[in-house]
């Protein structure tokens, strides 16, 4: 991932920061307790394509 890309992504929810979880291919917001798939390097930032993190979770 772009480290200029993850600079200027938000959260499309919340417009909070995103944080890169690389071994997951996801971009996680700890606000909404979102994740947000990475397809073919490409962040997918459709809220409806997100998928919730459970409790248990590390965020």
């Amino acid at each position: 991932m772009d480290k200029k890309l993850l600079d200027i992504l938000a959260c499309p929810v919340c417009k909070g920061p995103l944080v890169y979880h690389k071994e997951a291919a996801e971009l996680i917001c700890k606000v909404d307790r979102l994740a947000y798939p990475i397809r073919d390097d490409i962040p997918v930032m459709l809220e409806d394509e997100a998928r919730t993190l459970a409790e248990e979770e590390e965020v």
